[in-house]
């Protein structure tokens, strides 16, 4: 588990299901994604993301808030497992409920997030992605730190040549550079 100033990253609950499918089926969360999910769809996938953990010990969180835990979404980390030119990798990301964006939520989570890669997993790199016009996403992707690799920009293997969203751009943040940025925060 870890805990932010608003959040608690947790593990999965059975409560969660029901939160999740709300979220994976709303189309505004799901714009840069292929489509929304079935309620079954978005049971696989917490199955999926439970098997994750215990392959891996590490994961995508359950995400709530702190003051109520009420479910949010996800923030966390996963090891993809399509084959790119940058993987095998460790990929942080986010989905939240629409209503609780644009509150600096995703970043506070995933700030925390990278803290445990880097600190308590000793991860060498974490990686993000997305598809070019989801700019939300990238400017988190960017106040966490993460650097966008243009020359490292990819067709995603999972979708079919010319769909809208299969052209993807890479971040990268290495452990050395965040904890050079983390030094460079505490010093000032």
């Amino acid at each position: 588990m870890i805990t932010t100033s608003r959040l608690v990253l947790r593990e999965w609950k059975d409560s969660d299901r029901e939160p999740f499918a709300l979220l994976n089926a709303d189309v505004r969360v799901m714009e840069f994604m292929p489509k929304a999910l079935t309620p079954e769809e978005s049971t696989a996938w917490v199955e999926r993301i439970r098997a994750h953990w215990r392959t891996h010990g590490f994961g995508l969180y359950a995400t709530v808030m702190r003051h109520d835990h009420k479910f949010i979404g996800f923030i966390g980390l996963s090891v993809p497992t399509f084959e790119s030119t940058f993987t095998p990798c460790v990929e942080i990301g986010w989905r939240l409920a629409a209503e609780y964006w644009n509150r600096g939520l995703a970043t506070e989570g995933a700030e925390a997030v990278l803290r445990h890669a880097f600190a308590t997993l000793n991860l060498d790199e974490v990686v993000s992605f997305t598809v070019p016009a989801n700019r939300s996403s990238r400017r988190v992707m960017e106040k966490i730190g993460l650097v966008y690799q243009p020359s490292e920009d990819f067709n995603h293997p999972r979708l079919p040549a010319g769909h809208p969203l299969q052209r993807h751009v890479l971040y990268r943040l290495r452990r050395s550079d965040w904890r050079s940025k983390s030094r460079d925060e505490f010093s000032k």
